[in-house]
C-alpha cells in the first residue's frame, strides 16, 4: 500500500496573534516566517507530477521553486516535532529547508508518490544530523550506526524502567542489538559536558586550562630542520637526475615528479613503446633514486620509514 504524504489538512499553521491595541509589539522572526510560507499553496499531486517531470526534462528554476514553496509548511510540520531538543526551532527548519531542496532534486516523478512522502525523510535526516552535530562540540554521532543509537539510548534505557528492569549495559546491548563497548562509549559521550578553557586547571592553581594547551604551531628547530632536509633532499634530487639518460630523465619529470603527471599510456606513446615497458621503467627509476638517496643522505631510510 502506497504511503501517502502528511495530509495538508494537518499541516495548517497557526495564526499570527492579532495587534494589540496599544504598547509596542516585539518583533517574532518565527511569526513572520510563518505568514510568509502561507502565501504558498499545496499542490495536486497532478501539479506535483507535471512540475517534477518539467524540472528533470529541462532543468527549470521555475517549477523546482514551486515544488519548494509548496512544501515549507511541511518542513515547519516536521520541524516542530523536534521543538524539545533545545536548538532554536528557526534553526531546524533552515536545516529541514536543506533536506527539502536535496529531497526535490532527487525526487523521481514516475515512482508515483507523492513529493510530501519521499521529502519527509530528508527533512528528517538533515534536522536530525543538525542536533547530532550540534548536541556537544565534540560529535557523539560520526557514524550511522552511532546515530542510531544516540536517539535511541535514552529512548530504551526509559522503556525498560518502565516494564520494571534495570537497564544495565548488557540489557540495553542485547535490546539495541549492539555491542555492550558501544553502549559504554555512547554513555560517556553524552554525559560529558564540555569543560570550558577559561577554568581554572586545579582548585589550587587559577591558571586557565587553554594556557596548558599546545598551540598547534610547529616548533621552531624542526620548522627549521625539516627546510633544511628539503634543501639537501632537491640538491640530491638534482644530482641524481643528471646521472639518467634523456628518456628516464624526462620520465622523472614528467611522470614522477610532475604535479599533473603523464600517464603511462601516454608515456608509452611517447617513447613507442608497451604500457607495461614504461611501467618497468618507472619502477626502476624510484627504486634506482631510492638506492641513491640512500647513499647520499645520512639516516634517509629512517627519514624516508
Amino acid at each position: 500500500m502506497e504511503e501517502e504524504s502528511p495530509n495538508p489538512e494537518s499541516l495548517f499553521l497557526p495564526e499570527p496573534p492579532g495587534e494589540p491595541d496599544k504598547g509596542i509589539v516585539a518583533f517574532d522572526p518565527l511569526t513572520r516566517y510563518l505568514s510568509e510560507i502561507r502565501k504558498y499553496p499545496f499542490l495536486s499531486r497532478e501539479e506535483e507530477v507535471r512540475l517534477a517531470r518539467k524540472y528533470r526534462e529541462s532543468g527549470d528554476t521555475d517549477a523546482i521553486s514551486r515544488l519548494i514553496l509548496s512544501n515549507l509548511r511541511l518542513v515547519y510540520h516536521l520541524a516542530m516535532e523536534y521543538r524539545q531538543s533545545a536548538f532554536p526551532v528557526l534553526d531546524l527548519i533552515q536545516e529541514g529547508n536543506i533536506g527539502l531542496m536535496v529531497a526535490i532534486k532527487k525526487f523521481d516523478p514516475e515512482k508515483g508518490i507523492r513529493v510530501g512522502t519521499y521529502a519527509a525523510w530528508w527533512i528528517r535526516a538533515f534536522i536530525l544530523r543538525y542536533i547530532i552535530n550540534n548536541y556537544r562540540l565534540v560529535k557523539v554521532g560520526t557514524t550511522q550506526a552511532q546515530r542510531r543509537l544516540f536517539f535511541n539510548l535514552r529512548k530504551e534505557r526509559e522503556r525498560l524502567r518502565l516494564l520494571g528492569y534495570d537497564p544495565d549495559v548488557k540489557l540495553l546491548a542485547d535490546t539495541l542489538k549492539v555491542k555492550e563497548k558501544e553502549i559504554v562509549e555512547m554513555d560517556q559521550r553524552m554525559g560529558s559536558w564540555e569543560i570550558s578553557l577559561d577554568a581554572p586547571s586545579s582548585e589550587t592553581n587559577e591558571e586557565p586550562l587553554g594556557s596548558n594547551l599546545s598551540s598547534g604551531d610547529e616548533r621552531l628547530d624542526d620548522r627549521i630542520a625539516g627546510e633544511e632536509l628539503k634543501a639537501l633532499f632537491h640538491e640530491k634530487l638534482v644530482s641524481y637526475s643528471k646521472t639518467l639518460n634523456a628518456r628516464d630523465q624526462d620520465i622523472l619529470q614528467s611522470r614522477i615528479l610532475s604535479e599533473n603527471p603523464l600517464t603511462l599510456i601516454e608515456i608509452a606513446r611517447k617513447y613507442n613503446i608497451s604500457k607495461e615497458r614504461a611501467r618497468q621503467l618507472e619502477e626502476k627509476i624510484l627504486k634506482n633514486m631510492k638506492n641513491y638517496m640512500a647513499r647520499e643522505i645520512k639516516d634517509f631510510k629512517m627519514i624516508s620509514e
